[in-house]
């Protein structure tokens, strides 16, 4: 006898479907991974290579735009030497603790201050033209302020670091706040939720996804702060490391220090992305590429 084959399953055949789309989707989301590791490898190495090269042929003057080979010679000196106001690793320590405290508060105040003024419209009345005011102000002004306040200690670098974060996270609280389902929030309270309630379990969780997004900026903003703060008056810090090598005609000195606050920023960045991801799980995934945040300058 002649022995029959037998038709796979629906089930099974559509198990089998679903794999191998996903081993497909596997492949082409590590393809494209590994086109984009290698295109930012060739831009990097277009744009020193080329700088290098520059230099070397006498196209660009290193005594204005330094060059790659001295940058990293400047940072090997740092490191194993330190530098004329002590350890590399002290002016970063120093530096990153201004910066994060100026971001910690800064996103507290902002995050209340921006619900409350989006939930109380009298609020919103009352310190709305303050607020805009003092966001006109340029922050150097401030910092040059706070230096003759409080001194050349922490203090007054936090301060412009909050202040410079505080607008960041203000504004995008405030809108989110404003963005609120205003039927969401009407239903809670028929079921009889109270104002804080409301605010707490309602507005908050719809505002987040605003608040997270000024995250990315907010932290580049601190950091600026602290460097700024550090420039205009410091006894230590990566801003003090850039004064110094401005006063000395050392664009390397400068450029070197600018590498370190961009590598701090970057590991910033990753964090709060990784945080973004975690609390955000339950959105699903976006359609678009990923947001290029950028915010205004001093």
């Amino acid at each position: 006898m002649v022995a029959m084959k037998t038709r796979p399953e629906p089930a099974t055949l559509q198990a089998e479907d679903n794999v191998t789309i996903a081993q497909a989707r596997q492949r082409s989301y590590l393809r494209r991974r590994m086109t984009v590791y290698l295109a930012r490898t060739a831009v990097v190495v277009v744009v020193f290579g080329g700088w290098e090269l520059g230099v070397k042929t006498k196209v660009i003057d290193p005594f204005f735009w330094g060059e790659p080979s001295g940058v990293v010679s400047q940072l090997r000196t740092w490191v194993e030497h330190g530098t004329a106001q002590g350890s590399l690793w002290l002016q970063i320590y120093v530096t990153m603790k201004e910066a994060v405290l100026g971001f910690i508060i800064g996103v507290i105040a902002g995050v209340i201050a921006g619900v409350a003024l989006g939930r109380v419209r009298f609020l919103a009345e009352v310190f709305g033209p303050f607020i805009k005011v003092l966001n006109s102000i340029p922050r150097i002004v401030l910092g040059s302020l706070f230096i003759v306040a409080f001194g050349l200690g922490i203090e007054s670098k936090v301060l412009l670091a909050v202040v410079l974060v505080f607008f960041a996270v203000f504004f995008n609280a405030f809108q989110g706040t404003r963005e609120v389902d205003r039927n969401l929030i009407a239903n809670a309270r028929i079921l009889g939720a109270s104002p804080w309630k409301v605010t707490t379990h309602v507005v908050l969780p719809s505002a987040f996804t605003w608040i997270l997004a000024s995250l990315h900026i907010s932290f580049g903003f601190a950091l600026i702060g602290a460097i700024v703060g550090e420039f205009l008056g410091a006894d230590r810090g990566l801003g003090l490391l850039i004064r110094t090598a401005h006063n000395e005609f050392n664009p390397n000195g400068v450029l070197a220090a600018m590498f370190i606050m961009g590598a701090v920023a970057l590991a910033a960045e990753f964090l709060i992305t990784a945080l973004e991801r975690r609390v955000l799980r339950w959105r699903p995934p976006q359609l678009s590429g990923p947001d290029l945040s950028s915010g205004p300058d001093l």
